[in-house]
C-alpha cells in the first residue's frame, strides 16, 4: 500500500449510475459502481492520491457536494453527470464557481445515441471528455488526474 499524499480526486457519479450492471448493459457495461469504485479506489491507494467518491440521484445533493470543495478542495474532479449532461445548468454553474479541473466521463458513446444527448452542459469546462468507453473511461480518467496531480 502506496503512503498518501496530501493529492486528491473526487469522483462523482449522477443519477442512475447506482444501477450500473442492471441497467441497459448493451449501453452502459456489466460492471457494477462499486466494482468501479473499488478498481478506483485501488488504483489511487497504488499512486498515494487520496480519493472519494460520491453518487447520487438527486441534482441538489451534487450540487452541494461539489459546493463544499471550496471550504475543503480536492485537486482534480473525475464526473460521470450521467442524465444531467444534458440538463443541469446548476451542476454547471457549481463546477465553474470551484474552479477544480474535471474530465467529464461516460460510459456510452453518448454522440451514437439519441440526438438530445448530444449536447453537454460541461464538456467547454472540463479538460476533457472520455466517452463510450465503458468502465475503463473512469481508470483513463484518473491516470489523467494522477499524471496532472503528481506534476505539479
Amino acid at each position: 500500500m502506496a503512503q498518501l499524499s496530501s493529492k486528491s480526486v473526487l469522483v462523482l457519479h449522477g443519477p442512475n449510475l447506482n444501477l450500473l450492471g442492471l441497467r441497459e448493459p448493451d449501453h452502459y457495461g456489466s460492471d457494477t459502481l462499486e466494482s468501479i469504485n473499488n478498481q478506483l479506489k485501488q488504483h489511487a491507494d497504488d499512486a498515494g492520491i487520496g480519493i472519494d467518491t460520491f453518487q447520487s440521484n438527486h441534482e441538489g445533493e451534487l450540487v452541494e457536494r461539489i459546493h463544499s470543495l471550496a471550504r475543503a478542495p480536492v485537486d482534480f474532479i473525475i464526473i460521470n453527470p450521467a442524465a444531467f449532461t444534458h440538463t443541469s445548468v446548476a451542476l454547471r454553474d457549481a463546477l465553474s464557481a470551484v474552479k477544480i479541473p474535471f474530465i467529464e466521463v461516460h460510459l456510452s458513446n453518448i454522440y451514437a445515441r439519441e440526438s438530445f444527448r448530444h449536447h453537454s452542459y460541461f464538456s467547454d469546462l472540463a479538460v476533457g471528455v472520455i466517452s463510450g468507453l465503458g468502465a475503463r473511461g473512469y481508470s483513463l480518467a484518473l491516470n489523467y488526474a494522477i499524471n496532472t496531480i503528481t506534476r505539479a
